[in-house]
């Protein structure tokens, strides 16, 4: 799923929640992730608390 801010240029995250006991995080520009744009992997309870934070 992408964010429902992502632009049409590409600027992309995007949340895959279809694993089990982990939410993955990318920039879809760097889908294997990268040095600067790594693929977070987040349990579902920290996933919770990240986007009930604001």
């Amino acid at each position: 799923m992408k964010s429902s801010y992502s632009t049409g240029s590409g600027e992309c995250v995007e949340v895959a929640r279809n694993a089990p006991g982990v939410v993955a995080v990318r920039d879809s520009k760097s889908p294997s992730g990268s040095p600067e744009t790594p693929v977070l992997r987040l349990s579902p309870t920290a996933w919770r608390e990240f986007t009930a934070a604001q």
